[in-house]
């Protein structure tokens, strides 16, 4: 009986899949847009701040105060909500339905998992997106000490800032390993770019996730230290790990190869738009 039910709750769930996949697809390009301009904003400002205009470098909510300062702000940054909810859509498909059958063993698994965090990160990033368009946000950074904090007044609480901090070091270590071996023909429809498109396709992607990698394995160390320290305040987010990078030794010159990647990325995610198979059902 159990079993029944749940192969009717499944044949269910990919008859619903089907019914929704086009608005599926087109929230999920529209999502790929959206994170693309968050990346060449922060990106752009890490630039700057790296080539001596002295300007701070920002993370997401900082890329999302910069649209909300543009004229028609509010617009353009609800756009911008709406394709983030898009994003975190698709990645709970991705990790729910499985439409690019990673299956469920050890790597298909860990995949799958890695999608649904990116569902809920983004979905984060969609409410406080519409939280800056209503008015009620957008006064702080990027505030990883706060739920650092949170997750440290827990039972066993420095040992799980200790397991997300290595888990997001690993994702970082996968993600330069990426950079050197990602096969974009499996992402994305090659066959409609120009050769210039498509090389300058992969030069972007392969620099953005290398960036990314970076960036990550810099905020997965600051978790760990908050950890070992019992001190949530070390913790890190994004513009917290770009600071970092900055203060080292030839620090400009870092924040500045970050900061031409992180920009690759974002032009990376803009084509991903434009050229990502996406099959939601």
């Amino acid at each position: 009986m159990a079993m029944d039910a749940m192969g009717e709750a499944q044949r269910q769930g990919r008859a619903a899949a089907r019914e929704a996949a086009p608005w599926v697809e087109k929230l999920a390009r529209l999502g790929y847009a959206a994170k693309g301009i968050v990346y060449l904003i922060i990106g752009g400002i890490a630039a700057r701040a790296a080539f001596g205009s002295g300007e701070r470098v920002q993370g997401s909510q900082g890329a999302m105060r910069t649209i909300l300062e543009q004229p028609f702000g509010k617009l353009l940054l609800g756009l911008v909500a709406l394709g983030l909810a898009g994003y975190a859509l698709w990645r709970f498909v991705q990790a729910g339905l499985d439409p690019e059958h990673k299956g469920t063993d050890g790597g298909g698994a860990a995949k799958r998992a890695g999608y649904a965090i990116s569902g809920v990160i983004h979905t984060g990033l969609a409410l406080a997106a519409l939280r800056m368009v209503a008015g009620r946000g957008g006064g702080g950074g990027d505030r990883t000490d706060d739920w650092t904090a949170t997750l440290m007044r827990q039972p066993m609480g420095r040992w799980l800032v200790a397991a997300v901090g290595l888990g997001i070091i690993g994702y970082g270590v996968y993600a330069l390993y990426r950079a050197y071996a990602v096969k974009l023909s499996k992402q994305l429809d090659l066959s409609r770019m120009s050769p210039t498109a498509r090389e300058w396709a992969v030069r972007s992607g392969r620099a953005g996730i290398a960036a990314r990698g970076v960036v990550f394995a810099v905020m997965g160390f600051f978790l760990l230290m908050a950890a070992l320290h019992s001190n949530p305040g070390e913790a890190r987010g994004l513009d917290g790990a770009l600071r970092a990078l900055q203060e080292q030794a030839y620090g400009p010159w870092l924040l500045g190869l970050v900061a031409l990647g992180l920009v690759g990325y974002g032009i990376y995610q803009l084509v991903e738009a434009r050229y990502r198979r996406i099959q939601p059902a």
